[in-house]
């Protein structure tokens, strides 16, 4: 069978190390999906499928088997799920087109865990409206607090959930239950004087460990949500690295506003030579200069007057 591979990936499937066969490769924004959408998923995979089911590294399902032949039927039955996750579509019925832009992947955020700031699987979706499709190879990740259990450091776009600590003089006993946690599990950027507590504005890192952890409720949760926004982490075989601070104390419409920004970035800079038209952001920030890229990012963005932008940044990591 004569296949269009280019057409094929565009579409979601993979090319395999099987011949005449494919995988589709399923979104799930956030990780986060209603349970019946997992017996439209079992159905595909027996159907067409060879009745494996793989969860994927960015929260996605790959389900591999099916023929190359039967791609226009599995997109049919992928139509459901595409309507039901809420996915931008350009053809009803064709599945999807695009697959440059990687799943946006989120930790459980505060649906479920104590220490999350925000309500991650909400934000991710509104990350996907806005950036899916596009055949760019971005990678967006998604954690509710500073504990990064989403490792959101090794992606292009890591978004960190932080809270201003409000601090109520009169409830606190000083007992110091929050200067101990923030000691022990943080970054100690509280102390007492005279009896009361004292945060070092510039050390706090929003963590929320002071709120968890004291008991008469004398610190609470910022109503307002802010974010820690890292750029440019990358693994692979070719220079791995952490990404690093570009705002601390972000708000959620200017970072959706950056990654759009970046995007029209890498479409003006990137090599149309690199291998399989992909070239990672970092390297056409390394080519064009960080301040070139920091006046394309923040192009009518409008940031909270909190907010501090990290200027200029150095990556540091493994160079062969």
């Amino acid at each position: 069978m004569d296949v269009n591979t280019k057409k094929l990936k565009k579409n979601a499937f993979r090319v395999t190390k099987h011949r005449g066969l494919t995988a589709s490769r399923i979104r799930v924004p956030g990780g986060y999906l209603e349970a019946k959408y997992l017996a439209m998923i079992q159905n595909i995979a027996e159907t067409y499928g060879n009745g494996i089911v793989n969860i994927t590294t960015r929260q996605g399902f790959e389900i591999p088997g099916i023929k190359f032949e039967d791609t226009a039927k599995v997109n049919e039955l992928l139509q459901p799920i595409i309507v039901g996750l809420n996915i931008n579509q350009e053809i009803a019925g064709q599945g999807y087109t695009a697959s440059g832009t990687r799943n946006v992947t989120a930790c459980v955020g505060n649906n479920i865990c104590p220490y999350a700031c925000y309500n991650t699987s909400a934000f991710a979706q509104r990350i996907e409206k806005a950036i899916f499709p596009n055949d760019l190879h971005f990678k967006v990740a998604l954690t509710g607090c500073p504990n990064d259990c989403a490792k959101v450091r090794m992606h292009d776009f890591g978004i960190m959930g932080m809270t201003l600590p409000h601090y109520d003089t009169d409830r606190c006993v000083s007992c110091r239950a929050c200067v101990k946690a923030c000691t022990r599990k943080s970054v100690s950027a509280l102390d007492t004087v005279n009896f009361k507590v004292v945060r070092d504005t510039k050390k706090c890192i929003g963590c929320g460990e002071c709120v968890l952890n004291c008991p008469t409720g004398a610190w609470a949760r910022s109503h307002e949500k802010y974010f820690r926004l890292t750029i440019f982490g990358r693994t692979g075989k070719k220079n791995p690295r952490l990404g690093e601070d570009f705002i601390k104390w972000a708000d959620e419409a200017s970072i959706i506003k950056i990654i759009c920004n970046t995007y029209a970035y890498v479409k003006n800079y990137i090599d149309p030579s690199a291998p399989g038209g992909k070239e990672h952001i970092g390297y056409i920030v390394d080519r064009t200069g960080f301040e070139e890229f920091k006046k394309w990012a923040l192009k009518d963005v409008h940031l909270p007057a909190r907010a501090e932008v990290c200027t200029p940044i150095y990556w540091k990591g493994v160079t062969y």
